[in-house]
């Protein structure tokens, strides 16, 4: 009886821990703010900021729609690349990933 007690105990924490690594590793799915400007480096790192209405102004002049789901993805050496999205069937492909 003790072991069985064990047994479900050491079950349940390995798929609690399981659940975690996975999204460890998945990353985070979060949407931007309205206003919130993300730049990607080539090496693959990335930031962001929320500028003040004048800076967000200004880059709002210089800024094109999005006409389509967008992939980016880096290499092992971690420099990043973007994905060409625009047949329909990768469109379709981001879109699923996006979900």
């Amino acid at each position: 009886m003790h072991s069985i007690k064990f047994a479900l105990i050491a079950g349940l924490a390995g798929v609690c821990a399981s659940q975690a690594f996975a999204e460890d590793t998945m990353g985070a799915m979060t949407m931007m703010k309205g206003g919130q400007v993300t730049a990607i480096m080539p090496d693959g790192h990335m930031g962001t900021m929320m500028p003040e209405a004048k800076m967000s102004a200004d880059m709002m002049k210089m800024a094109k729609p999005i006409k389509h789901c967008v992939m980016m993805i880096t290499d092992a050496k971690g420099k990043a690349y973007m994905i060409d999205t625009s047949t329909k069937k990768a469109q379709a492909e981001c879109e699923k990933m996006a979900m």
